[in-house]
């Protein structure tokens, strides 16, 4: 495997199209405000990843888009395979490992509090610990890392709910991982989550 390969961050998005991201937004703002939202909160992400020293990686909810805003030189591009979060998380994260990454952190597409010194420090915590987690408000994570691959923290999650952060540090203290845990941030799911951050947008 390439020695030269250390840190890999992966990014998961949604293809931004009307009716298909940001539905709780859309229950209250409408699918159009929803997809404009969200396409700032996608130039957010992605100009939050682009200053880090890493090889960064987009994967895509439906297809793979090589003419949009994310540079096809600085952003490799895949799909997402999986029945759902865990597994489409767990094959990116085997496929990473497998190209002989040795830090790998992942991170979604709708954190607009989100900064580069949040994912440097990620990577800084891998040097001491096997995970770390961004614990999100909701009781998600915005972020997780790992500095070998542990599919344990993707099985039996009931994702997109509250538990998921609890159940990931319970994994974690079970099986002996020793983990850090980032500062706390908030993901944009409603109408008062963007209200928090618009402002600086």
């Amino acid at each position: 495997m390439p020695s030269s390969k250390t840190n890999a961050l992966l990014i998961f998005i949604k293809n931004p199209e009307k009716g298909n991201v940001k539905t709780r937004l859309a229950a209250t703002l409408g699918e159009g405000k929803a997809l404009n939202i969200y396409r700032r909160l996608l130039d957010h992400t992605r100009r939050t990843a682009q200053p880090l020293q890493a090889d960064k990686q987009v994967w895509y909810s439906r297809y793979v888009d090589t003419n949009d805003a994310w540079d096809n030189e600085l952003f490799s591009k895949k799909s997402q395979h999986g029945n759902n979060l865990g597994a489409r998380m767990q094959h990116a994260f085997r496929e990473a490992f497998e190209e002989g990454y040795q830090h790998v952190a992942i991170i979604g597409s709708d954190c607009g509090q989100l900064s580069t010194d949040h994912l440097r420090q990620a990577y800084e915590a891998l040097e001491g610990n096997d995970v770390v987690l961004g614990p999100s408000e909701d009781g998600g994570y915005y972020l997780l890392g790992m500095r070998r691959f542990l599919p344990v923290l993707f099985k039996q999650k009931a994702w997109s709910t509250a538990s998921v952060l609890g159940q990931t540090i319970a994994d974690c203290e079970e099986h002996g991982f020793r983990y850090h845990v980032l500062e706390q941030l908030n993901d944009v799911d409603t109408e008062e989550d963007w209200d928090q951050i618009k402002d600086h947008f």
